[in-house]
Parts: structure tokens; C-alpha cells; sequence
């Protein structure tokens, strides 16, 4: 018996929606990252990307449990003196939300190459519209 490895070429790759509202972070970045990376396919291979695509609306809108939204903190490091830049999660919410679940899916994936080109096949959107209708995504 001969074991079965997938090539990139000839996987079928399907578009999915996933609604964030009211979910909580996690389990939205959860389910996006085997989504990408294609866990759920009987295709499965670990060094092919085999995922689908991802449409993740309404990001507003998420969740996150306890105090974190006002306790939990993003850093970021400009390398310049003085270039650190600290913001709560409830900042970040209402600047730009994409960015939460991009974070959160993003630490959910390889980091390597292979994670490179699953994280381009994920589009966040703060609201409920998005540009992809004619892919026909289909929802979870």
C-alpha cells in the first residue's frame, strides 16, 4: 500500500463564511485556521496546502471572555527609541477589528512558508458585507 500525498495543483478549493458575531475570538479562529489549512479534508496532507478559502464577517462584533477587553493588551515595536505602541482589546475593537482575528488566526498556523500562503486565503471583514459573492461561499 502506497502512501497517499496530495499535490497543490490538484486540490478543489471551496470558499466559506464564517459569521463572528456574538462568537468568541477563539473559537472563530479556531475554526477559520482548519478551515485554511483544510484539516477536515480526507486530502489532508501537513506540508501541501490543502485549505479553503475564508471569509470571516462581521469581526465588530466578537467576543471575548471575562475583563480581557479592557486587561488584555497588543504591543507593537516600531525598533526606533520610544517606538512601543500598547492598546486594549477594546481599543483595537473599535479602531480596526479586522485585525483581531487576523492576530488570532495568524498565531493559529504554521509559520513558515506554508503558513504564508493559507494565511493570504483568509479575508476579514469588519461588517456584514463582503465582495466575494461571486465565489458562493457557503456558511458553517
Amino acid at each position: 500500500m502506497k502512501t497517499f500525498s496530495a499535490k497543490a495543483a490538484e486540490v478543489q478549493r471551496d470558499w466559506w463564511v464564517i459569521d463572528a458575531a456574538n462568537k468568541h475570538l477563539g473559537h472563530v479562529a479556531v475554526q477559520a485556521a482548519n478551515l485554511l489549512r483544510g484539516k477536515g479534508k480526507k486530502i489532508f496532507t501537513s506540508h501541501v496546502d490543502t485549505g479553503d478559502f475564508v471569509i470571516v464577517i462581521n469581526a465588530g462584533k466578537v467576543r471575548i471572555g471575562g475583563k480581557k477587553d479592557v486587561q488584555k493588551t497588543y504591543m507593537s515595536f516600531s525598533g526606533f527609541v520610544g517606538g512601543h505602541k500598547h492598546e486594549t482589546f477594546g481599543a483595537r475593537l473599535e479602531r480596526r477589528p479586522e485585525l483581531l482575528v487576523e492576530r488570532a488566526v495568524r498565531g493559529m498556523i504554521p509559520h513558515n512558508r506554508l503558513g504564508s500562503a493559507v494565511y493570504r486565503k483568509l479575508k476579514v471583514y469588519g461588517g456584514s458585507e463582503h465582495p466575494h459573492s461571486a465565489q458562493n461561499p457557503k456558511n458553517t
